[in-house]
């Protein structure tokens, strides 16, 4: 094997011996196409995996790997559906799942990309990777239950299009997908979950609440490593950011915004005044 090959899928390392480090397992999660397989690669990946921070790894498969179904639309042409149907809570809940497979595969795309981190880089977005997972589980598991599976809705894929755009720039891909894209989940979660409630789905809405949770953390990690990556880079962070969401065409943020959360996940409130001011 080469030092840059994709890892064996029965995870040993290079020599056949041992683990295959956490960034190579990584890939190789990424790499899968069947949500079961890729969920079970995740759940595989120890938080003690040996870690090599600086070797330089070349994917070659198409990334991500996902399954042939849902079928990917422009964001513009995915129906909406009214909450007082089945089908319709359906159909968001089937939103939700796409929205935590695409994290699934930023968090492992996030670890075995960009090399030359501090340990706790990775095991901060493994961490992620398996919250995500278990995020997807939870969701698909609730559609089954209601007569539905992963697929069978149309879905868009906005939050990886981001990722393909920021692939070479790290400092990029933490200000425009975790703080950007995946913090507007801090702001939608409450209305989904009202609506959820509102419609008799308790069951449902209990398993937003875990997401919300959840994601605080999530974002709060992005922006840790933000900060820290502007300091070492002599960047002020607010004006940083204003530059990267011009540079690479971020969405324009519009409220209401969920404050509480928002400063829970580590904004301040120079960023939360230039957000409302947008």
């Amino acid at each position: 094997m080469d030092s840059n090959s994709i890892p064996p899928a029965d995870g040993k390392g290079p020599d056949g011996h041992g683990a295959a480090c956490l960034r190579a397992q990584a890939l190789h999660a990424l790499a899968a196409t069947a949500w079961p397989d890729k969920l079970a690669r995740v759940r595989a990946i120890g938080c003690d995996a040996p870690l090599d921070r600086v070797r330089q790894y070349t994917a070659h498969a198409e990334l991500p790997g996902r399954p042939a179904a849902p079928e990917r639309v422009p964001p513009a042409q995915v129906p909406h559906r009214s909450m007082a149907t089945l089908e319709g809570r359906a159909a968001l809940l089937h939103a939700l799942a796409h929205i935590e497979f695409n994290a699934v595969n930023l968090a492992l795309d996030i670890i075995w990309r960009f090399a030359g981190m501090p340990d706790a880089f990775y095991r901060d977005w493994l961490r992620v990777a398996h919250e995500e997972a278990s995020h997807f589980d939870l969701l698909n598991q609730r559609l089954a239950s209601l007569g539905y599976a992963y697929g069978d809705f149309p879905a868009h894929d906005g939050l990886w299009d981001m990722a393909e755009r920021t692939q070479d720039d790290l400092l990029a891909r933490l200000a425009l997908v975790p703080r950007t894209l995946e913090a507007r989940g801090l702001d939608a979660s409450p209305l989904i979950r009202n609506k959820l409630a509102g419609a008799g789905d308790a069951q449902s809405a209990a398993i937003v609440d875990i997401i919300l949770r959840d994601e605080i953390g999530h974002v709060a990690i992005g922006n840790t490593w933000y900060k820290q990556l502007c300091a070492e880079q002599g960047r002020e962070p607010v004006a940083c950011y204003a530059e990267l969401a011009a540079r690479y065409g971020a969405p324009r943020l519009r409220g209401p915004f969920n404050l509480e959360a928002r400063r829970a996940a580590g904004f301040d409130e120079a960023e939360l005044t230039a957000l409302q001011a947008d």
